[in-house]
């Protein structure tokens, strides 16, 4: 990319990878941008981890889990931008070039919530997002991530495996909101029926 405006796109159109030209209201566009504003999120959630100071983590053993959780954050996102690269294809020869989807993402995922959930109290009830502040953006993130499901499961040829990841990837976040508020010492927010 030698310049960051071409001007290509001033009409509302777009292309997609392989050449078809597309209005930017195309529900293609619409799934793989809803998946960059899911990782614009995570970014800010990473970001978030990072300035927590060590009086806002009780114990040192603290540190590791919360490295974790940024370095399990930034491969979600590196495996965003691939299911992107996917999602934006005009004409299915180009896929060859795209890094290939791999489940083992998913697994990872499931993995990764079974661990924190063995940690966690037992949920009896539905829980309101809020807590820690880092909790509260994890839950802002999921909800993105299910919009950008509904999207990509409306598209005429929705690929499996990005379906199972970001199904997969909602319960993840949910399950991280709550051990972010666990680790930092906050409550999960129950749901009150008034």
């Amino acid at each position: 990319m030698t310049k960051i405006y071409t001007k290509k796109g001033d009409q509302g159109t777009t292309s997609l990878f392989g050449g078809d030209l597309v209005h930017k209201s195309n529900p293609q566009l619409e799934a793989y941008g809803t998946l960059d504003e899911v990782n614009a999120l995570l970014g800010r959630v990473r970001s978030e981890l990072m300035n927590l100071t060590p009086s806002s983590i009780s114990t040192e053993d603290l540190h590791p889990k919360i490295k974790t959780l940024d370095e399990d954050l930034y491969r979600i996102q590196n495996y965003l931008f691939n299911i992107g690269s996917h999602l934006a294809i005009g004409d299915e020869k180009m896929r060859v070039h795209l890094p290939p989807l791999d489940p083992n993402q998913t697994a990872h995922l499931e993995q990764q919530i079974d661990s924190m959930e063995q940690k966690l109290p037992p949920l009896k009830n539905f829980i309101l997002p809020g807590g820690h502040s880092v909790a509260s953006l994890l839950h802002l993130v999921r909800t993105v991530v299910r919009r950008g499901e509904r999207i990509t499961v409306s598209l005429s040829h929705p690929h499996k495996e990005i379906l199972i990841f970001l199904n997969r990837l909602s319960d993840y976040l949910f399950v991280a909101a709550r051990y972010t508020n666990y680790l930092l010492g906050q409550k999960d927010v129950l749901w009150e029926k008034k």
